[in-house]
């Protein structure tokens, strides 16, 4: 029956709408699956979220706040879920699937869909899995008669022609009474549950009217959101907007590295700050993505440019533009960790070298595609001593990463940026945390003068001259090299 669910007392949204509750099932309880399944249980459906990993159904669980966040850290999670422990469950148990599928409205895939051998291809591995387990589910319904319509949805990022691969699937175990869409996560990891309470757009994908009925129903909050923009296209457009909004991004970020970053670099008095206040002053340009960085990493950007890649390739498609994009993301973190011997004459051989950060960004402990596996990397193959370790929450995962590396000895996990930074010959900071901009003085009480400092976030930027002054050699993507200055010689510094 339809309710008006008042949410006038809710600390997240305060508003009231017209839903028809429903029974939603998730496979798949990673950050995704996890953050929409929570939201959508906020809004007033009953929601069931399978995964296989038991150690992660048992933190998201516990009803801990810890714990959840320890699993997956996204800011608000675990409040969500306690807040809403009566309308989630989350279990690894398939007889609960079974019992809670006869009545089951509509089914999120939330799948891991990574590349396959670094061609591109998307490794449908765990995805057809879960198809056919749930389709094996779907075929016993109500007693095997089919009778309750459902609708399976794409919410892993994948190739275009997914959901058709999905009703074939479907169709050959002998599903019945169902119908394919997609609907596409366009939220930025580590404020996955901010973004998901106040989206700027809801995109859905179905091929008529009854499925988009069910996604009106399921996103009821939203539609009529004067917030919201709510957009309804076919289901193919929908997985192709999702590739393509992350190329885009992609494409952003590396022409700022490899283009207003290098000429920063190539250029005495050319400050890169004032170049980016100057461009994004073009409404045209906008702001988003003009920030240097070492790197581009995450689950996202890199893998869905080489999935674009592989598509368009299969198709006859010429694909440089996309290929110049990852090698130019690639060509920024390999020259960023050239210049110490380029332009210092540094010999990184024995060395004891500091990483503070090692997510592949703020705000998450997710270290897929992260800057900091590449540098380590690199590290080791230059035969350092010593790797002196620092992140507020993704050591662990940075740890396990490394944990078959023969080198991985060389590691040592620290608990405070102090640790990290003393007694190191290289300092590199690899990851924005907002901490790691009070950190000067710190350096300056704890870093051997003539130490260098690669600063491959411009987190210090206002500090290099100061820095300088006080003995260090400044690497930073964006700017020059900064070499360590006799007080004698001290002038300003362009960065």
């Amino acid at each position: 029956m339809p309710y008006l669910m008042d949410l006038s007392q809710n600390t997240v949204f305060g508003d009231r709408f017209l839903i028809f509750t429903m029974k939603i099932l998730y496979f798949g309880a990673g950050f995704v699956g996890a953050c929409s399944a929570v939201v959508n249980a906020d809004s007033g459906h009953d929601v069931l979220v399978y995964d296989i990993n038991h150690e992660l159904v048992n933190n998201l669980s516990s009803l801990k706040k810890d714990k959840i966040e320890f699993s997956l850290h996204e800011r608000g999670l675990g409040d969500l879920i306690i807040k809403n422990q009566s309308k989630i469950k989350f279990t690894f148990d398939l007889a609960e699937v079974e019992k809670f599928i006869d009545f089951t409205e509509a089914v999120f895939m939330c799948l891991p869909t990574p590349e396959k051998d670094n061609t591109g291809e998307t490794s449908l591995i765990f995805y057809e899995t879960a198809t056919k387990t749930l389709g094996k589910i779907l075929t016993k319904r109500n007693n095997n008669n089919q009778s309750q319509y459902v609708l399976l949805v794409n919410k892993s990022t994948v190739p275009v022609n997914m959901v058709n691969q999905m009703k074939e699937i479907m169709d050959k175990l002998g599903v019945k009474n169902f119908g394919v869409g997609s609907n596409p996560e366009f939220l930025v990891e580590g404020k996955a549950i901010e973004g998901s309470t106040r989206q700027d757009r809801v995109v859905v994908g179905a091929w008529n009217e009854k499925d988009f009925a069910i996604f009106r129903n399921i996103y009821s909050r939203f539609v009529s959101s004067s917030n919201t923009e709510y957009i309804e296209v076919n289901p193919l457009e929908a997985a192709a907007s999702k590739l393509l909004a992350n190329y885009i991004l992609f494409n952003r970020l590396a022409n700022c590295f490899d283009v207003v970053g290098r000429i920063c670099e190539k250029f005495d008095d050319l400050n890169f700050e004032n170049i980016r206040k100057v461009l994004i002053t073009d409404k045209r340009i906008g702001e988003w993505g003009f920030y240097d960085s070492l790197f581009a990493g995450g689950s996202c950007f890199i893998k869905d440019a080489r999935s674009l890649f592989y598509q368009l390739k299969s198709q006859g498609v010429n694909t440089d533009i996309i290929d110049s994009i990852l090698t130019a993301n690639q060509r920024q973190l390999d020259n960023f960790l050239a210049r110490p011997k380029d332009e210092l004459n540094f010999d990184w051989h024995g060395k004891t070298v500091g990483i503070l950060g090692l997510a592949f960004k703020r705000d998450t402990n997710d270290i897929r595609n992260s800057s900091s596996l590449k540098v380590t990397e690199f590290l080791f193959d230059q035969n350092v001593a010593q790797i002196k370790a620092f992140d507020p929450i993704a050591g662990n995962n940075y740890l396990k990463y490394f944990a078959n590396n023969k080198d991985v000895s060389k590691i040592n996990l620290i608990d405070s940026e102090i640790k990290a930074i003393s007694g190191v010959d290289v300092l590199i900071i690899a990851t924005d945390w907002p901490q790691f901009r009070k950190l000067s003085d710190v350096i300056k009480n704890n870093l051997a003068k003539g130490a260098i400092i690669m600063d491959g976030r411009r987190i210090l930027q206002n500090k290099y001259e100061e820095l300088a002054e006080a003995g260090y050699n400044i690497i930073a993507v964006g700017s020059p090299v900064i070499k360590a200055l006799k007080r004698e010689n001290i002038k300003t510094l362009k960065q």
